[in-house]
């Protein structure tokens, strides 16, 4: 058994997550499969979908959560080398639990587990990750039945196919493609998935090397995505995607270079899918453009507003029966991938708009880019203390600027006589807190940074 304190250090609000050998090794990832399985079993699942990402460390945790598990009675269907989204493909098209082995854009020494149960459903601390905590800390159930059994099952051409009946590419123009791959997952999937189409792929750092030789695999921070840019630009190619090492969240840049902000990406594929089910739900975080919900409603669907975190997300897709989610963050979530997100299924429908008309890319978003935004902005804190005092230093600050408060997630405030709004919110995994503004101009949306942040960091 082990301590409250070590365990929670590692199994965070979404995810389980840490450095390989300090954090996280072979023993402890066999008892979180033992504690997952016996959770599953307990719900009337048989067996466990697994996949793994080219961190090195990737398979050898991978077959110790895999012994936890059949040691449950739960047989286990090893899918290897996958991206997230392909796992949540296998979770769905098996209807069973699943687990990931991925530390996503985090650097190499990181690794961890992204679980799901049957059907791509998610597991977060509400959810099962509380539960496995306490088996971990106060013992795992003994099973006394006979072990599960583990069987291979590559589904990547399966899992293209899927991809392929959801969004219909065969007829588009010629439309060139940069990949910016980021020696992750995208270098295994984005060859299969667009085998066959009108799409030529300029393949950037395709290798599979979980070192991650060339840049960090995070293309929210801008300094990854300055190789896409100018290969992009060299290339000649219509349109560029940068994909994160487990590849469940993918970046847009245009023609000419420039990033095309996560929030317009949502807004397009809100209306393809709107086109599609009208009067549809679609799920949004509080942090995106208010260009979303502005584009959801003028296209006639119904926009609901969420947290933060994934497990937010799918929980309201499967609520409000809503066809499409999207974050800031670029994770896109779809009804009919299981209500689960995937970057390239994203690609996918901003390709398809793009090749049916004749526009650039550039000028096609043009109408989605409405306001201004500061991107998310990181502050170390020291504790959950001084989270609450500097959040509170700036809500007095602004109080007779203040039209409206609200504290669905951290506090969101809307700003008198202007659109301009901000969002202060404690991280769920860190010791940080975040800021994000938006407002009509550049110019505002520095002012009202330097004004946050100065209140925050003093």
């Amino acid at each position: 058994m082990r301590t409250r304190e070590s365990v929670t250090q590692v199994i965070k609000a979404y995810d389980v997550r840490g450095i390989v050998g300090q954090d996280i090794d072979a023993e402890f990832i066999t008892e979180v499969g033992q504690a997952f399985a016996a959770l599953m079993r307990a719900e009337g699942a048989r067996e466990i979908a697994i996949g793994y990402d080219m961190r090195p460390s990737s398979p050898e945790l991978a077959r110790a959560f895999a012994a936890g598990a059949t040691s449950q009675g739960v047989d286990v269907v090893m899918a290897g080398l996958c991206s997230t989204d392909q796992l949540y493909f296998v979770s769905g098209t098996l209807d069973a639990p699943g687990a990931m082995f991925t530390a996503s854009h985090n650097p190499a020494e990181y690794n961890g587990i992204k679980l799901c149960r049957s059907g791509a459903r998610p597991v977060g601390q509400e959810s099962g990750l509380a539960q496995i905590i306490d088996m971990l800390v106060d013992g795992i159930p003994h099973f006394d039945g006979a072990p599960g059994v583990i069987r291979e099952q590559d589904f990547l051409k399966d899992y293209g196919v899927f991809l392929r009946s959801l969004v219909d590419l065969s007829d588009i123009r010629p439309v060139k493609v940069a990949v910016d791959a980021a020696n992750g997952m995208a270098g295994h999937t984005v060859p299969e998935v667009f085998a066959g189409l009108p799409v030529q792929i300029e393949p950037l750092y395709f290798e599979l090397d979980g070192t991650f030789p060339n840049h960090e695999a995070n293309p929210l921070d801008p300094k990854n995505l300055v190789d896409l840019q100018k290969f992009t630009t060299e290339q000649g190619a219509d349109i560029g995607l940068a994909f994160d090492g487990d590849a469940d969240r993918c970046f847009v840049v245009d023609e000419l270079g420039q990033p095309v902000s996560p929030s317009a990406i949502c807004a397009i594929v809100a209306e393809r899918y709107l086109q599609k089910y009208p009067g549809a739900s679609i799920i949004h975080n509080l942090i995106t453009s208010k260009s979303v919900p502005e584009t959801i409603a003028e296209n006639g669907g119904v926009p609901v507003r969420t947290r933060v975190g994934h497990s937010f997300i799918k929980a309201k897709m499967a609520e409000h029966e809503a066809v499409f989610g999207g974050e800031h963050s670029a994770h896109y979530y779809f009804k009919e991938f299981f209500n689960a997100d995937s970057g390239i299924l994203a690609a996918m429908h901003v390709l398809a708009a793009l090749g049916q008309q004749d526009e650039s890319l550039s000028v096609m978003m043009d109408k989605y880019n409405r306001y201004q935004a500061s991107g998310e902005i990181n502050s170390k804190l020291s504790s959950a203390k001084a989270q609450k005092e500097r959040t509170q230093a700036v809500l007095d600050a602004f109080e007779s600027r203040i039209a409206h408060v609200d504290e669905l997630d951290g506090v969101t405030v809307q700003l008198r006589d202007t659109p301009a709004w901000f969002n202060v919110r404690a991280s769920n995994t860190e010791p940080l807190l975040r800021v994000n503004v938006e407002a009509c101009t550049d110019h505002e949306v520095s002012a009202l940074v330097s004004e946050i942040l100065n209140i925050i960091r003093s």
